[in-house]
């Protein structure tokens, strides 16, 4: 006797969105703003070798200058992403120089290709 009930789901797909499903459905310059934020996080919350933070306060200056001069984002966003890029590169006090061509404080964008 059958009561109603719905087809039973996929026994291999959970009923809600993965991590896995997230990272195909972004956009790029979103998935990249995901990533910096993530990043943005471990920096924070990192407590192990000095190295290892610098390097990820690293990361984190590049994807904010490259998030500062992305075409896709507003010019009030890419100012933000641009000031926020030279607070975060000041935690390397000076150590680190943005790659020729990229400023933080700049609000233009260059064509990603």
């Amino acid at each position: 006797m059958m009561t109603g009930l719905s087809p039973p789901e996929h026994p291999m797909k959970p009923p809600f969105p993965t991590h896995a499903d997230e990272e195909y459905s972004l956009p790029p310059v979103e998935a990249l703003l995901a990533g910096t934020l993530a990043l943005m996080t471990g920096c924070a919350q990192h407590s192990g070798p000095v190295c290892q933070r610098e390097l990820m306060v690293g990361k984190v200056v590049s994807n904010l200058t490259e998030l500062a001069q992305h075409p896709a984002l507003s010019r009030p966003m890419r100012v933000l992403l641009g000031r926020l890029s030279s607070r975060w590169l000041l935690e390397l006090g000076g150590a680190a120089v943005p790659a020729a061509g990229l400023m933080p404080l700049l609000p233009e964008h260059r064509t990603l290709q």
